[in-house]
């Protein structure tokens, strides 16, 4: 929540008597303004404005400097960057000292790659990389930081394309120090503080690009991706967390719509067979697994009304091209979406109307772009489609406006009960 919004907004709470004005102030000081933030980062980016300057008078002079002047700087950078960051940590300015332990990590890798180069050891061994994600996970545990908790993970990422890319091999170690360092940092976070989203939704990301990374790697038919990819998502079926289970499930669930959305504009012939199809028995066993993990997890969490969301994984693409998949694959589009508006409309949250309504659009959209292209006139085509939609998306916002309205006039005569002497409130209208 932003000082702006609580400015903007907390005068007609007074108003209407929700919170009263010592509570407002109360509210107002517990969040700092953005220009007290701003100054706060002042000196942070004064440090790192000088460590540019500094750095390039340092590449420009790079090859004509001994070696022994090469180590001393890239050590004494390193040793200045920790020193400064446990300082400001010790007078209590935690951005600013959690920026300077950041620095230092990424001045490590910096100064292990520049070393490596220095000794000829450049595309022969990954250890040195792997060392860098190492310390990078133990950072994450020895400071309860967002910024050093996400460091790590990025770093796996451009390690493990390093690896695939330059030297042709998949570090296994690589993906188990984000998948378990990593990802036991924000399963546990430290104590009082819940599972950061962000975090979540970027240890996603960071697992699905690894899986891609093996797939291509491996020469494997890419809908082997799919099995890592639902994994991510099943864990977050067993976070205690919702909110933070869901962040983790955003990633692999947009990768199997747009999966599947292709599969339905695109999988009209054949061609796509050698890509898509791995053996029958093997992969629908492996994805079987990987959903009797996530049910069991929806069980334990109470979140069965979920397990509609294993609709988008259904292996549609083992069906022959043409017609019948196309319109196979919309039925799972539609389905799904309607599963996004009923759970919806069920617990009256508005983000999630708001995306079902954009899925079942975007499902009727290639339904009727697949279906009626060929055979109404190009004009008439756009004129019909474009009433449909304008008049789908106000049926929709209307359905969607009537159950909020319900939901909300619901928990408000439920939440407050009159005073017994007291006289009905004049209707409102």
């Amino acid at each position: 929540m932003s000082r702006n919004f609580l400015e903007t907004e907390t005068p007609a709470w007074v108003a209407e008597g929700l919170i009263t004005e010592a509570q407002r102030e109360r509210l107002l000081a517990r969040y700092p303004s953005e220009a007290v933030q701003a100054v706060g980062l002042l000196p942070l980016l004064g440090s790192i404005l000088v460590g540019l300057s500094a750095l390039s008078v340092v590449a420009a002079n790079w090859q004509s400097l001994p070696t022994p002047v090469r180590l001393g700087l890239l050590l004494g950078s390193l040793l200045a960057a920790y020193a400064g960051g446990e300082y400001f940590l010790h007078r209590g300015n935690r951005r600013v000292g959690h920026g300077l332990l950041g620095l230092g990590l990424v001045i490590f890798g910096a100064s292990i790659i520049l070393t490596s180069q220095l000794y000829q050891l450049v595309g022969y061994d990954v250890s040195g990389l792997l060392a860098w994600v190492v310390v990078g996970v133990l950072l994450s545990y020895l400071y309860d930081s967002q910024a050093l908790t996400l460091l790590p993970i990025i770093i796996g990422v451009a390690v493990q394309t390093y690896c695939t890319q330059a030297l042709g091999v998949f570090s296994y170690a690589t993906l188990g120090l984000v998948a378990l360092g990593s990802g036991w940092r924000w399963w546990r976070p430290a104590a009082g503080r819940e599972p950061d989203t962000l975090v979540a939704s970027l240890l996603a990301l960071s697992l699905l690009w690894q899986a891609a990374l093996w797939v291509a790697l491996s020469h494997a038919k890419i809908t082997w991706f799919f099995i890592p990819a639902m994994l991510v998502y099943a864990a977050g079926d067993w976070h205690p967390n919702r909110a933070a289970g869901r962040a983790l499930q955003g990633p692999p669930l947009v990768a199997a719509y747009l999966f599947a959305l292709g599969l339905a504009l695109f999988g009209e012939t054949d061609q796509y067979a050698g890509l898509l199809r791995p053996p029958v028995l093997a992969y629908l066993g492996a994805l079987a697994a990987v959903l009797a993990l996530s049910v069991a997890g929806k069980r334990a969490r109470g979140t069965l009304a979920s397990l509609p969301d294993w609709l988008l994984l259904l292996p549609g693409f083992y069906l022959p091209g043409g017609l019948p998949l196309a319109v196979a694959t919309l039925v799972v589009l539609y389905a799904h979406a309607g599963s996004v508006l009923t759970r919806a409309h069920r617990a009256g949250e508005a983000e999630q109307l708001t995306l079902g309504t954009v899925l079942f659009v975007v499902a009727t959209m290639v339904a009727y772009f697949k279906l009626t292209w060929a055979f109404l006139d190009k004009s008439l085509f756009f004129l019909i489609g474009g009433v449909l939609l304008l008049s789908l998306s106000w049926y929709l916002r209307r359905r969607n406006a009537q159950r909020l309205a319900a939901g909300v006039a619901t928990v408000t005569g439920g939440a407050v009960a009159p005073e017994p002497n007291s006289r009905p409130p004049a209707a409102n209208s």
